[in-house]
């Protein structure tokens, strides 16, 4: 049985906690590199989804495309499709406060965004998006055991990449660690199923200060968030 036209795996494919990098390729790498008998359970429009072991526990890891609309479809399906619990995105995002440096680690315990996402729940007001306590606490106690000091707080969920809003110094003054473009979804998605979800990111690029990395550094070098994210599946 084939439940959704974008994932082809069949049910009990995936297990119960899936790893979501954006990139495609940095799922590829993960699967090579980082789980035991890893077997690809999806490759519908090239997001390669696999599903192996990790410290002798069932872990997979999909990609979810850049932006909310496509995590919005590919969580939502993992969820309410395949029985999935966990989804933890791992991405890459760019710094907002001043105390983050490139390849920094970043748990986002909640997701401001600019997208009307939430509006496709009828809610009578402003959902705040938020991430599963348990997952997130576990990432803390994981970085420490690791030696990996994080900083913990809000992100800003965009929708977009390039505009004129030059709205990045707004967010600071509130306090918002970085931005990137899907953990405000996931968490939604993760709210209405009943599920858990959490974002740990990597910054990427500083563009408030004019630092970034190159694209073949985000695909195989954020090895920590990778560590950090399988330690607590």
């Amino acid at each position: 049985m084939i439940p959704t036209p974008h994932i082809s795996a069949k049910i009990g494919d995936f297990a119960k906690t899936v790893l979501m990098p954006g990139d495609p390729l940095r799922a590829k790498h993960i699967a090579k590199n980082f789980l035991q008998d890893a077997k690809l359970v999806n490759n519908v429009r090239g997001v390669c989804g696999y599903t192996g072991f990790y410290k002798s526990k069932r872990v997979s890891v999909m990609a979810s495309g850049m932006g909310m609309p496509s995590m919005g479809i590919y969580s939502y399906e993992l969820y309410n499709y395949y029985d999935v619990e966990n989804i933890i995105r791992i991405g890459s995002a760019g710094a907002i406060c001043d105390k983050l440096s490139l390849m920094d680690i970043v748990i986002g315990i909640g997701a401001c965004t600019n997208s009307n996402y939430q509006k496709t729940f009828n809610l009578p007001g402003t959902f705040a998006p938020i991430a599963s306590y348990e997952l997130a606490q576990k990432a803390v106690k994981a970085c420490k055991e690791l030696g990996i000091e994080p900083m913990v707080g809000n992100i800003f969920s965009s929708d977009t990449f390039y505009d004129d809003s030059n709205s990045l110094s707004a967010w600071q003054k509130m306090g918002v660690l970085a931005v990137e473009m899907e953990a405000a979804a996931l968490y939604m998605n993760a709210a209405r199923s009943g599920k858990n979800a959490l974002c740990v990111c990597t910054i990427s690029d500083c563009p408030l200060k004019g630092d970034s990395l190159d694209s073949a550094m985000r695909q195989t070098a954020f090895t920590d968030m990778m560590k950090i994210a399988l330690e607590i599946s």
